[in-house]
C-alpha cells in the first residue's frame, strides 16, 4: 500500500515524464516540481528506479484487474479484445506519460528490474490475448486459418505501433477515435 506521498511522487514523476521525457524525471526536478527536498523524496524511495518500479507495479495490478475481467467476461472473442484495448486507450488518454514508461525501451534496457517487470506485463497481456484468442477459435468466432500466438501478435503488435505513434507525434489526434478505428479493423481480422 502505497503513502499520499508516494502516490503524489509518482504523479509528479508522470507528469515530469510528460513535459521532459524518461531522462529528464530526475530527484532533483521531482523535488523542485513538488517542492521537497531531495532527501524527503529519498525517505519515500530509495532511487528513480524504485519509483519507476512503481509506476510498473501500479500497471501491472490494472493489467492483473483487466486480465480478470477478461476470463469472466462472457462476450466473443472480438468484443473482449475490443473492450480490453479501449480500456488502456481510456488509461493511455488519462496518463499519456503511462505510454512513455511502458513502451520506451531505454528505461528498462540496463535496469533488469524494471525490465523483468516490463517483460511481466508484456507477458501478462499477451497471455491474456492469446487465451481470448484461443476461446475465440474453440466458440468458432475466431478464425482457425493462423495460429494463435500470431494473431495475438498482429494484435498487440498494431495496437503497441499506433499507441507509439500517438506519443511520438506528441498526441496530435485523438486516440480515443483513431483507436476505435484500429479495434475495428483488428475485430475483422480476428472474425471468421
Amino acid at each position: 500500500m502505497q503513502t499520499e506521498r508516494q502516490i503524489e511522487i509518482i504523479e509528479a514523476a508522470l507528469e515530469l515524464i510528460t513535459e521532459k521525457g524518461i531522462q529528464g524525471m530526475t530527484i532533483k526536478n521531482l523535488s523542485k516540481k513538488i517542492g521537497i527536498t531531495e532527501p524527503a523524496i529519498y525517505r519515500h524511495f530509495v532511487s528513480k528506479t524504485e519509483i519507476l518500479l512503481s509506476i510498473l507495479n501500479n500497471f501491472k495490478e490494472m493489467a492483473e484487474i483487466l486480465s480478470g475481467m477478461m476470463e469472466s467476461y462472457e462476450a466473443p472473442a472480438s468484443e473482449k479484445i475490443s473492450f480490453m484495448f479501449s480500456k488502456m486507450l481510456e488509461l493511455f488518454s488519462e496518463k499519456p506519460s503511462m505510454v512513455s514508461v511502458i513502451f520506451s525501451e531505454e528505461i528498462f534496457k540496463n535496469e533488469e528490474v524494471l525490465k523483468v517487470r516490463i517483460v511481466e506485463i508484456l507477458n501478462l497481456h499477451a497471455q491474456t490475448v492469446e487465451s481470448i484468442i484461443s476461446k475465440g477459435q474453440q466458440e468458432k468466432n475466431v478464425r482457425e486459418d493462423i495460429e494463435i500466438k500470431s494473431l495475438a501478435l498482429i494484435a498487440m503488435g498494431s495496437f503497441r505501433l499506433f499507441v507509439k505513434r500517438w506519443d511520438l507525434n506528441n498526441h496530435n489526434f485523438d486516440l480515443s477515435t483513431e483507436g476505435k478505428k484500429l479495434i475495428t479493423v483488428t475485430s475483422k481480422v480476428l472474425k471468421k
